[in-house]
This record gives structure tokens, C-alpha cells and sequence, in this order.
């Protein structure tokens, strides 16, 4: 399981750095991935500084540091 976050967290770097900001809720879909997993990969990132979370009108957004 260890190695499907690491690679999801680095599919997910990937998309954030191609499209920029992006609404967590949508991720998984646009990933194409398990919503826990993309979840699982978000906090894996977050823990190693590379991305931030912001919230506008009650919805969340990641996009790379």
C-alpha cells in the first residue's frame, strides 16, 4: 500500500505542477485514482512541504509550494 501513495503522490505533483491549483474534491477523479489514496498522497506531500491547501467559498485547493 506504501508504494501505490508514493506513486499516486508522485502522479498527483505531477498534475498539480502541469495544472496548477486544483479543488481536492475533484482530484481522485481527474487522477483517475481511489479517493483514499489521492487523500493518502495529499498528506504525503503535504508532510514533505510541497504543496499548500487553501479555502475559498467552503472548498479546498492544493497547488504546489
Amino acid at each position: 500500500m506504501k508504494d501505490k501513495v508514493i506513486e499516486i503522490a508522485g502522479k498527483t505533483w505531477r498534475f498539480l505542477g502541469q495544472n496548477g491549483e486544483t479543488n481536492v474534491a475533484q482530484l481522485p477523479r481527474l487522477l483517475r485514482e481511489n479517493n483514499t489514496v489521492v487523500l493518502q498522497a495529499l498528506g504525503w506531500l503535504a508532510r514533505e512541504d510541497k504543496i499548500n491547501y487553501t479555502t475559498r467559498s467552503r472548498r479546498t485547493f492544493v497547488a504546489l509550494v
